[in-house]
C-alpha cells in the first residue's frame, strides 16, 4: 500500500494553513476594521471561491500560469521551474481557494469583539499592535481555531483545483485524486482503506471543532 498520496496531502494542508494564517490575521483585521470604502470590492474577490467552481478557478490558473501563457512562461524562464503540474502549483491554487475558509471565521471574530473592550484599549493608549496581540487575538481564538481546522479540512479535501493545476504527479498526487485513480482501476481494496482515513481524520477535524466551540461557549456564558 502506497501512503505517498497523504504525505503530500498533509504537506499541502499544513503549508496552506500555515500560509494563511499568516496572511489572514493581518488581513482579517484590516477588513474588519478598516474604514476603506473599496474593502467591500476586496472582500468579495476574496470570497469568490466559495461560489467559484474549483474547475473553473483552476482552468484560470492553467491559462494565465500555465508554461504556454506569458506570464507563466516568464516564470519558468525566471524561477526555472513552473507553477503547473508541480507542488507549488497545487500549493498556490490550494492558498487562492481556501482563502475565504480561514478569512471568513477572522473577520467575523474581529467584527465582533465589543465596542467597549476596542474602546477601553484606546483609553489605555495601547498601541494597534499590543492591542492585536494581547487583546483582540485572545478574544477570538474560537474564530482562529475555525478558520485553522476549516482551512485544513478543505484543502484535504480538494479535488478538481488539485487534479486540473496539479495532474497526476508524483509530488502533486494527493489522496483525494488517488482514490479518483484507484476507483478507476478498480482497485477497490485501496479505495477502502484510502477512504477510510480521509473519513477518520475528517470526522476527528469535525469533532474537535465542535468540542471545542462548546467549550468557548461554555466559558464565555460562566
Amino acid at each position: 500500500m502506497d501512503f505517498t498520496p497523504f504525505y503530500v496531502t498533509f504537506k499541502l494542508a499544513t503549508l496552506t494553513t500555515l500560509i494563511l494564517f499568516v496572511i489572514g490575521v493581518p488581513l482579517g483585521y484590516f477588513m474588519a476594521f478598516s474604514k476603506w470604502k473599496g474593502k467591500v470590492l476586496l472582500e468579495s474577490v476574496l470570497m469568490l471561491p466559495i461560489v467559484l467552481p474549483p474547475t473553473v478557478l483552476g482552468f484560470y490558473f492553467l491559462q494565465f500560469l500555465g508554461p504556454s501563457s506569458g506570464f507563466g512562461g516568464f516564470f519558468e524562464s525566471t524561477f526555472g521551474f513552473s507553477l503547473a503540474f508541480t507542488f507549488p502549483g497545487i500549493l498556490l491554487g490550494s492558498l487562492i481557494f481556501c482563502t475565504p475558509f480561514m478569512l471568513t471565521p477572522i473577520i467575523n471574530g474581529f467584527r465582533g469583539i465589543p465596542k467597549n473592550m476596542i474602546e477601553s484599549t484606546y483609553l489605555l493608549k495601547k498601541s494597534r499592535k499590543s492591542a492585536l496581540w494581547y487583546v483582540y487575538l485572545p478574544y477570538i481564538k474560537k474564530n482562529l481555531l475555525n478558520g485553522i481546522l476549516l482551512t485544513f479540512a478543505h484543502t484535504i479535501g480538494e479535488f478538481g483545483l488539485v487534479l486540473m493545476i496539479g495532474g497526476k504527479m508524483a509530488d502533486t498526487n494527493v489522496a483525494s485524486v488517488a482514490i479518483y485513480d484507484e476507483m478507476n482501476a478498480m482497485n477497490y481494496d485501496k479505495v477502502h482503506v484510502y477512504a477510510a482515513i480521509l473519513l477518520g481524520i475528517s470526522f476527528i477535524l469535525i469533532l474537535s471543532l465542535l468540542l471545542f466551540t462548546r467549550k468557548s461557549n461554555q466559558t464565555r456564558v460562566a
